[in-house]
Parts: structure tokens; C-alpha cells; sequence
């Protein structure tokens, strides 16, 4: 083994090699090659998976809210909604959405495919997307919405978790962004395909233009969802387009971020997650947080409606929709890139909610076009501050993967009742002010302020009882265990003793 490693240093391997025999499953793990083939390993992830899922949350959204987009142009009438029906037909897709992601994330984990699993579900809520156009009454764009609600719930927390399985604590945060930003994204590209298709397609084949829009996108999405089949990665221990030596760098470094092995007990069931979850006090205090930021962040669902308070048509409402979740997208790389190069949290999160603040007392101030249309671009960021939220929850409740996927299906699952809530305080008979609705949104951040804080003050605490454990490590029988087992590892008491301290809480 000595002589094949000297062999492979005289190579000057540069990271562009393959690595495919068990001698190189040693040869990666050296110090002087690793770094290298780190930065190989999660450059070839960055251009295979973030992409792969980005284009997936964009038609995620484009599909969930192309409702809005069609209200614009005449859903409402052809199906003969009543204002209360069509805030029911937003709100449906939730009664499925929220409770099916636990489930989901719970059957992920012990998935040992989550390409087909995550692929499949694209696939089905492509085909009931484009079912929602030939919808002719309320009840069936509700059964639609319903069934749109339970293969869509398998993605973003899903996704958010197989992100974990593959980045490190201070690599997921900014990754996550990138996801994220295909939603925000999605909020502008949707409102530039739905300008185009509403606005162009208006009885072509003797269809009315919104049908037209549910075809289109639905059929975009299932051949997406089939292609998500194989460019996603599954788990770093078999996916089949990574090297054996790759997978043990994958394992390797997940395992040393976190002190141990990112992987379950093997008498672990699929329900030890979910105890272990629920126990666990941080996890509450997440759900409602998630729950009452979003139910702040709600406009999202009117976002075409608050942009035609201003004044203009409809495709120049939807055009106009874009450029306010474009320059959300930028924000959004931007604060998470920071927040994993300072390893913060608390901040990062908030501050974003309290920009979302200043934007409603704004709108609560004026009706300018000018002010309105600005506080408009204030809101939309909002959503860079619940891009961390999944990250916050990978970085408090690290380990077992069975509790942490769980977790993040409570989180996600709780929290989208803010969006069930929120679809019923955007009320028509409130427009084109909406100063009740934005009141109650303010107070829902404010609230959310407040338990963010409660997180990071439990972080905190948690943090400081692990740094009392291990000063207890320097006094005792407990440092002369220590001494010895340096000794015989050839190595000083410090360096035993920083083998033995364990990652930190980020907050």
C-alpha cells in the first residue's frame, strides 16, 4: 500500500482522476490528496444535483400557484367561483401538503432510492396539474388541488434532506439558497411563461387561455420529473454515478462534522424517528415558528393580486410580478452565502422578516404607485429568511438521520398551515388596501421574531452544558484515561482532547 500511495503523489493527482479501485479508496482518505478531492466531490454535486433540483422547485410553484395567474384571466367566472370558493380551492392543497410530508420524509429515510421516489412524485403532480385544466365546476378543481397537495409534498423537505445527507453544516446553508431560489425564481419566470401563454393563447383550439396554462406547465413538469430519475444523486453510500472512493469521502466527511456516522442505529424502526422528534423541545418551538412566518409571508399566494393594486393590465401586472422575486433570488445568495462563511443563524433569518415589516407599514402608509410597488420588493424578501429555516433545523437536530428527516417533515409540514391561514386573510373585500391583511401578516412575523430567538437562546444553553462536559475531561480518573490513550496513539494530551470535543449547535 505504501509504495501504490508514493506511486499515485508522483501522479500530482489534481482532482480530475477516477477513482475506481480499492487502493484509491485508501489513497483519497490521505491528508495531502483529500483536500482536492473534496473540492472534486462536491463540484461534481454542485453541477449534477443543484440544478437538477432548482429546475424542479421552479415548476414545484409554477404549478401550486398557477391558480393565481389564471384568476386574472378568467378561472373564476368560466368555473363559477364565489370569492369564498376560490380562497377554498387556494387553501386545499394544503389539507394534503401538510400532514403528507411527514409521512414522506419518515418513508425517505428508509428509502434506499430517493431518485425514483422524489422523480415519481414530479411525475404525479405534473399529470394532476395538467388534469386541472379540464376542470368545469369547484369540484373538481378541488379534487385536483387536493391530489396536487400529496406528491408535491414529498419535495421540498425532501429534497432539503438529501441536501443534508451530502453538504456539511457550513455548506448547506448556501446550497439550500440555491434551491430556494428556484421558488423565488419560479414566482418571476411563472409570471413571465403565464403573461406569455395568457396573453397569446386566448381560444386557440377553442381553449381559454388559463387551460392552456395548466397543460403547458403540467407537461413540462412530468418531463422534468422523468429526468430527475437520474440526475439526482440517492444517498452518499449508493449512488451510482459516484466512484467507491467517492462514496467514503462522502460518508467520511458528513461523519466528521457531526462526530459520528450520519446513519441510524440498525434495530432503529421507521416510527424511532418520530419519537425521537417529538421529544425533543426544540422541535415544537420550530413548527410554530415555521407556521407563523409563513402565515406572514402568505402574500405569496396573491402576489399577481397585490401587483394589480397598482393600476396596469394583466400582462403588464404579470410582467411587473417578476422583477420583485428576482432581486429576492439575489438576496437570497447573498445572505446565505454570508451566514455559512459566519456560521450564524439567529440574524440571518430574522433581519429579513423585520425588512418584510417595513414593507407593510409602507403599504399600511401609502398608495402611491411608486411606494407600493417598492414595498413589494421588500416583502419578497422575506422568503430569503425562511430559506434557512430547514438549515436551522439540519444544524439543531443533526443526528440520527430517522430523527432529522422527521424533524424537518414537522417543521415544513406545521409550518404550511400559515399558508392555509393565510389564504383566507387576503380577502377581496379588503382590496385594494389590504391593511387588515398586512396587520395581521405584521403580527405574524413579529411572533416569529420572537420564537427564532427562543431557538437560538435554547442553542446556546445546549452549547454551553457541552463545553462544561468537556472542561470536566481535563480534571479527574477521566483526564488520566485520556493521558494514557495519548501515549499510546503517539500524540499530546491537547490533540486527544480536541478529538474528543463534538461539533457545536450554529445559532
Amino acid at each position: 500500500m505504501s509504495n501504490y500511495v508514493e506511486e499515485k503523489k508522483k501522479e500530482s493527482y489534481d482532482g480530475d482522476v477516477d477513482i475506481v479501485t480499492t487502493e484509491d479508496e485508501e489513497y483519497i482518505m490521505q491528508p495531502e490528496i483529500r483536500q482536492a478531492a473534496e473540492r472534486r466531490l462536491v463540484r461534481k454535486l454542485d453541477f449534477r444535483l443543484l440544478p437538477t433540483i432548482v429546475l424542479i422547485f421552479i415548476m414545484n410553484y409554477i404549478d401550486r400557484v398557477a391558480i393565481t395567474s389564471a384568476r386574472l384571466k378568467g378561472l373564476e367566472s368560466d368555473l363559477g367561483l364565489t370569492d369564498l370558493q376560490y380562497y377554498t380551492v387556494v387553501a386545499i392543497l394544503y389539507v394534503s401538503y401538510c400532514p403528507a410530508q411527514i409521512p414522506s420524509n419518515m418513508l425517505l429515510n428508509y428509502v434506499t432510492r430517493p431518485t425514483f421516489y422524489i422523480g415519481t412524485c414530479v411525475v404525479l403532480w405534473g399529470v394532476t396539474s395538467a388534469l386541472t385544466g379540464v376542470t368545469h365546476n369547484f369540484a373538481g378543481i378541488i379534487a385536483c388541488r387536493i391530489f396536487i397537495g400529496l406528491p408535491e409534498a414529498a419535495f421540498y423537505p425532501g429534497a432539503m434532506y438529501l441536501l443534508s445527507r451530502w453538504y456539511t453544516r457550513k455548506e448547506l446553508a448556501f446550497r439550500s439558497a440555491i434551491l430556494y431560489s428556484g421558488l423565488l425564481l419560479s414566482n418571476a419566470f411563472g409570471s413571465l411563461i403565464a403573461a406569455g401563454i395568457l396573453g397569446n393563447m386566448q381560444g386557440v383550439l377553442g381553449i381559454a387561455a388559463w387551460r392552456w396554462l395548466f397543460y403547458i406547465e403540467g407537461a413540462i413538469t412530468i418531463f422534468v420529473g422523468f429526468q430527475a430519475m437520474w440526475l439526482l444523486p440517492d444517498y452518499p453510500n449508493n449512488t451510482r454515478w459516484l466512484t467507491p472512493a467517492e462514496r467514503r469521502l462522502a460518508q467520511a466527511r458528513l461523519a466528521e462534522d457531526a462526530g459520528e456516522a450520519d446513519q441510524d442505529s440498525a434495530e432503529a424502526s421507521v416510527f424511532e424517528g418520530f419519537k425521537m422528534a417529538i421529544k425533543d423541545p426544540k422541535v415544537p418551538v420550530f413548527m410554530f415558528m415555521c407556521c407563523s412566518q409563513l402565515l406572514g409571508l402568505s402574500f405569496v399566494n396573491f402576489f399577481p393580486t397585490l401587483t394589480s393594486t397598482l393600476g396596469y393590465s394583466t400582462t403588464v401586472t404579470l410582467l411587473m410580478s417578476a422583477p420583485p422575486w428576482i432581486f429576492a433570488s439575489i438576496c437570497t445568495l447573498i445572505g446565505a452565502w454570508h451566514a455559512d462563511k459566519t456560521g450564524e443563524r439567529f440574524f440571518h433569518q430574522t433581519a429579513w422578516w423585520w425588512v418584510v415589516m417595513v414593507g407593510y407599514i409602507i403599504s399600511l402608509s401609502t398608495m402611491a404607485t411608486a411606494g407600493r410597488y417598492f414595498s413589494l420588493f421588500l416583502m419578497t424578501t422575506g422568503y430569503c429568511g425562511f430559506t434557512l429555516t430547514l438549515v436551522w433545523v439540519a444544524n439543531a437536530i443533526p443526528r440520527p438521520p430517522a430523527k432529522r428527516s422527521v424533524a424537518m417533515g414537522l417543521v415544513n409540514g406545521f409550518g404550511n398551515l400559515g399558508n392555509v391561514m393565510g389564504s383566507y386573510i387576503w380577502n377581496s373585500k379588503w382590496s385594494p388596501q389590504y391593511h387588515q391583511s398586512m396587520i395581521i401578516a405584521l403580527c405574524a412575523l413579529a411572533l416569529a421574531s420572537f420564537l427564532s430567538f427562543v431557538i437560538r437562546w435554547m442553542l446556546v444553553r445546549e452549547n454551553k452544558q457541552m463545553e462544561r462536559e468537556e472542561m470536566d475531561l481535563m480534571h479527574g480518573p477521566e483526564r488520566q484515561r485520556i493521558e494514557e490513550a495519548a501515549k499510546l496513539e503517539g500524540i499530546t494530551f491537547e490533540e486527544a482532547i480536541q478529538r474528543r470535543k463534538g461539533f457545536r449547535y450554529l445559532y
